[in-house]
Formats: C-alpha cells, sequence, structure tokens
C-alpha cells in the first residue's frame, strides 16, 4: 500500500510546466496547443478534473489553446447524454474550448487512408487469429511473443481483406488490422498492436458509416497531429505507449509531429476513480446515479454544493507531479471550506429536533430578532428570524448527565442561544419510553442578543428555531462511499462499500429563509456544516445536501477520551 501524503498547498511551477516554457523559449513551438481528450462512455470524475485544470490552465497561462476532443472510437459504449454531461462538466469547472470541438470521429476517413498508407509500406497486415489465441502469442513480460501466420500477407491481399472489412463483409471479432513493429520487443504495446477492428454497432455521431473502428492508440496520435497539438498531456498509465505513439507519427505522413508528456494520476482515499467500478456503482443501483452526491464524478460532487471554484482550488494545491501518491481526500474538504466560508451565508437549521419551552416567556407571545448573514461579511445583511415561547434545538445539544467539558444544555446549565436570550433547562419530559421529549427551561429577559448586563459568562452557544414558523425540510447527510481509504485493495472494491455512506434525515426545522432555496446554493447551517438545496426541492418543502461537515470541538474532546482511555488500558498492561 502506498503511503499517503499531503502535497505542498503552493505547488509552484510543475515539471510540465517548465517543460512547456523551455519549448516556447527556445522556439520550439510558435503556440502552445493542448487538449482534453475524453471518452464519452461515462461521466467524468475528479481524476479528469486535474488533467482539464492542466490542459486549459497551461494553454491559458502561455497565451495558447486547449481543444475539447471526444474519444469516440468505441460506439458499443458511447452515448450523447455522456456528450452533453462531458461539456456541461468542463463548462461548469470554468473553462472553455471555444470554437476547438472535436472528435476523433471527424477524422475516420484521414485515419482509414492512413491505415491504408500502413499496410502499402508493408507495415501493417489483417490478422484472422481469434482473440484468445492471438492474447498467448502476444508473449509474457518475460518471454518473447510470437509472429502470426498471417503476419507475411502480401500488401495486395490486405488491402484486399482490409477494405472488404471497411464494407462490413466480415462479423465481430473475424479479423484485426495490426501493426508490423517486433513481437521481441521489451514493451508490450509494440508487439504488432491492433490498429483496427470490426464492431457493427451504431455510432451516435457517424450512425451505420463505419462497421470498423480505430483503437485508442491509432487514434489518438494522429489526432493530435491533424489538430496541431504541440504538448499531448496524458497520465502516467500511458507513458508505456509513448514509444508507439512515437511510431506511429514517424511512419505516417502527418502534419505536425507533437510530443507526448506523462504525470501522475489522482488518486483519494477513500475514493475510487476507476470508470469501471463508477459504472458498476450505477449499473448495480449501489447509488442513484452519475450524479449522485457520494460519486466522485464532477456533477456528483456539484449536486453536493462543492463550487467548481473549491474544486480547482484542490487541485491547485494537489499540484502536478510524476511520482505515484494517495493524497488524503481530508485535503479536499479543506479546499471545500475554505472556499465556502467567505461566501456561504449563515442559517439556522435542526436536524434533529428536541422541543424547548420557555416557561417564564409570555404564552402567545413572539418577537423580532436581528441575525447576521454573515459574521465576516457586514455587507452581507441581516435577517429577521423569529423568537417565541416554544423553539426547537438540536437534541445532540442536551444531555441529562453530561460528563465533564459538556457545555451545552443539561439541568441547571446555562446556555447563549444565537442572536437571543440567556435559558437555563430547569426539568426535563419523557415519553413512555423514557426517551426526552421535551425541555422545560427559563430565560433572562435581560439578555437579549446573547449578552447579560450583569456580565456573567456561558460556556456555549446554541443554534434554534422558532415552533412559529419553523419549515420542515429533508436533509441528506453523506459519508464516505467506501468504509476503507484503499478500496479494493483486498480484492474487489465494491465488497469496501460503505453501508452507512447515507443517512436521510426527514422532520428536519430550518428557518423560513430557507424555504425556498435554490439547488446549488450554498449555505452554512451554523454549526453544523456546508449545505445546498437539491433539485429534489419544491417550493416550501427543500430537501438540503451536505457539502461538507464544520469541525467539532466537542467530538474532539470525545476523540481525545478515547485515546486517552486508550493509553491507560495499554499502560495498565504494561
Amino acid at each position: 500500500m502506498v503511503d499517503t501524503v499531503t502535497p505542498a498547498v503552493e505547488p509552484g511551477r510543475d515539471f510540465i510546466r517548465d517543460i512547456v516554457q523551455a519549448d516556447v523559449d527556445a522556439g520550439r513551438v510558435q503556440g502552445v496547443v493542448t487538449r482534453f481528450p475524453p471518452e464519452p462512455n461515462g461521466f467524468l470524475h475528479l481524476g479528469h478534473a486535474k488533467a482539464i485544470c492542466l490542459n486549459f490552465g497551461v494553454a491559458q497561462e502561455f497565451g495558447g489553446r486547449c481543444h475539447l476532443r471526444f474519444d469516440d472510437t468505441n460506439p458499443t459504449k458511447e452515448e450523447q447524454a455522456f456528450i452533453d454531461a462531458i461539456q456541461r462538466d468542463v463548462r461548469w469547472l470554468g473553462f472553455d474550448w471555444g470554437v476547438h470541438l472535436h472528435h476523433a470521429s471527424d477524422y475516420f476517413e484521414q485515419l482509414y487512408d492512413w491505415a491504408e498508407h500502413l499496410i502499402r509500406a508493408g507495415k501493417a497486415y489483417v490478422d484472422d487469429t481469434p482473440p484468445d489465441q492471438m492474447r498467448q502469442q502476444r508473449g509474457t513480460l518475460t518471454e518473447p511473443g510470437q509472429n502470426s501466420r498471417f503476419r507475411t500477407r502480401g500488401v495486395e491481399e490486405n488491402l484486399d481483406l482490409f477494405r472488404r472489412m471497411r464494407a462490413g463483409e466480415f462479423p465481430n471479432g473475424a479479423r484485426v488490422l495490426r501493426a508490423k513493429i517486433d513481437m521481441a520487443s521489451g514493451n508490450m504495446n509494440l508487439r504488432d498492436p491492433v490498429l483496427y477492428r470490426i464492431l457493427h454497432a451504431t455510432h451516435p455521431r457517424t450512425g451505420d458509416a463505419w462497421c470498423i473502428y480505430p483503437t485508442y492508440d491509432f487514434a489518438h496520435g494522429q489526432s493530435d497531429a491533424i489538430e496541431h497539438i504541440t504538448h499531448s498531456i496524458c497520465t502516467l498509465e500511458f507513458e508505456d505507449h509513448r514509444p508507439l505513439y512515437d511510431w506511429l507519427l514517424e511512419n505516417l505522413p502527418v502534419p505536425s509531429r507533437p510530443h507526448q508528456y506523462e504525470f501522475a494520476r489522482l488518486n483519494l482515499t477513500y475514493t475510487v476513480l476507476s470508470k469501471r467500478h463508477l459504472t458498476r456503482l450505477v449499473a448495480d443501483k449501489h447509488v442513484r446515479g452519475w450524479d449522485d452526491p457520494r460519486m466522485p464524478t464532477l456533477a456528483g460532487v456539484r449536486r453536493r454544493g462543492v463550487p467548481a471554484a473549491a474544486l480547482r482550488e484542490f487541485i491547485r494545491r494537489v499540484g502536478v507531479a510524476r511520482a505515484y501518491s494517495v493524497v488524503d481526500v481530508a485535503m479536499f474538504d479543506a479546499a471545500i471550506r475554505d472556499t465556502l466560508n467567505p461566501i456561504a451565508e449563515r442559517r439556522m437549521a435542526v436536524l434533529r429536533p428536541l422541543k424547548l419551552v420557555i416557561e417564564n416567556y409570555p404564552e402567545g407571545g413572539s418577537e423580532t430578532l436581528e441575525a447576521q448573514n454573515h459574521p465576516d461579511n457586514p455587507a452581507a445583511g441581516t435577517r429577521p428570524i423569529t423568537f417565541s415561547r416554544e423553539l426547537f434545538v438540536e437534541r445532540d445539544d442536551f444531555m441529562e448527565n453530561p460528563p465533564r467539558k459538556f457545555y451545552r444544555l443539561a439541568p441547571g446549565q446555562e446556555v447563549r442561544l444565537r442572536y437571543g436570550y440567556f435559558v437555563t433547562c430547569q426539568s426535563v419530559v419523557k415519553d413512555a419510553a423514557g426517551e426526552v421529549v421535551e425541555l422545560r427551561c427559563t430565560y433572562d429577559p435581560a439578555s437579549r442578543g446573547g449578552n447579560s448586563p450583569d456580565g456573567r459568562k456561558v460556556q456555549a452557544t446554541i443554534h434554534w428555531v422558532s415552533a412559529v414558523d419553523a419549515v420542515p425540510a429533508e436533509v441528506r447527510l453523506y459519508a464516505h462511499l467506501f468504509n476503507r481509504p484503499d478500496p479494493g485493495a483486498d480484492g474487489d472494491a465494491l465488497a469496501d462499500l460503505n453501508p452507512d455512506s447515507l443517512d436521510v434525515l426527514n422532520g428536519c426545522l430550518v428557518e423560513p429563509a430557507l424555504a425556498d432555496a435554490k439547488p446549488g446554493e450554498a449555505v452554512q447551517f451554523e454549526r453544523t456544516g456546508y449545505f445546498a438545496a437539491d433539485p429534489d426541492s419544491a417550493p416550501g418543502k427543500p430537501v438540503f445536501n451536505r457539502t461538507v461537515a464544520l469541525r467539532d470541538t466537542w467530538a474532539k474532546v470525545q476523540a481525545g477520551a478515547k485515546v486517552q482511555a486508550g493509553a491507560k488500558v495499554q499502560a495498565a498492561r504494561g
């Protein structure tokens, strides 16, 4: 297992930007052109965000351009819905490709002509070997491969068969076109790789015009060359493919000569960024779809309420390197908090309500208090909130028999109600099962606004909502989708799914200002966390997703107590 690392907050100039700068300074490139080439077979995830920020960022910094190019070479897995979602996600992240929206399918005719060029040059051949046998003939990392018996076919026969493949004469898997390179190469990618395969499937853009499709390795470099890409930036798993990338460019009459550079992909604790696994999560209904807020897709984190600026800041903090590493997901949470803290207005919401009755407050009375929308931004203004005899507070803010350092509500203990008064718990009301269902309190009328004229101090301030106008809401609390930091390390990642990754709270109560919150609008529930309204919301019936929690002082105290208790046990054992 790779140790978790926390990259420097200020990455500075990374090695990719140093390469680009050197190329510009030396005059090797007249203008920087990069590209982001996703496959339209799923939604983009956090790993793609790193590639997007790098490719578009480098282009912007050097006054160049970045293309969005869909690698649509496998019609059996591609959908227009994925194409639309990818464009939406790239724009949401803050980038624009302008007029440079391209598809590998734009170049299908040119790629086909270049395939024939290789055949005529004696550097490609049609192979009839069954797929299983072909895999065996490729050899292993320690043993060379074996030449196919079809490798010696003549040029004319190969051209005839390849043209008949295009014409649709053969079924799927019957034949492929392979490059003729070196079956004894130490690089498996150079052992006569497949360039074209037969796929009788309708393509989202070209329909049924084609029944043979280029592989990624054949389409990628040549598409780069057609678009005059100067720096083809890939993740590190494509490093072994670079010799093939270069071989094809050297052996084809391409209009430009791009160069490939590799960087380490993003890896996060408690997170899976394999599109194969993400597809399974959706297909097997472990989540509610690609935009489920537990998913590490851009659509998922957006629905959870993560601002694009927070994701960009996280990517900036991670930086760009060649070394494999795993980033603690807490670093992502920190970037979200740092981004939301100055912009999210504050509201009060009670997630697990416990009724509080102020016995010495006038029956049927109420008053209006002023609450700050943001404590650090006076320009955000204030809002009116209603204070009344009957309120609701968080159940976790009361303990009947509190331990030391629990400063919230308890019998005989005084606290401050946010923006309101000092209240003291006098007694509790329990139901037939012995559960506390109501707190009976008194308040100090002289402490309006949260300060007492006699100068006495209280240790805790708690939030609340009024029974007079509180709005019912559903709140969805999200935890890690996986219950171990390295999902799948012992086998199937889906075996490590966290069964408690979603906690749906019904019967929550929020202040009236949240009744018609707009989907995606960021807000901080005071003392609880940052939330955003979900698209499932209806007028007067809001649904909120927790974007990220706040730090909890009492939770830290409890954690510290557990550590101390553990240390005592260990010491007792000698």
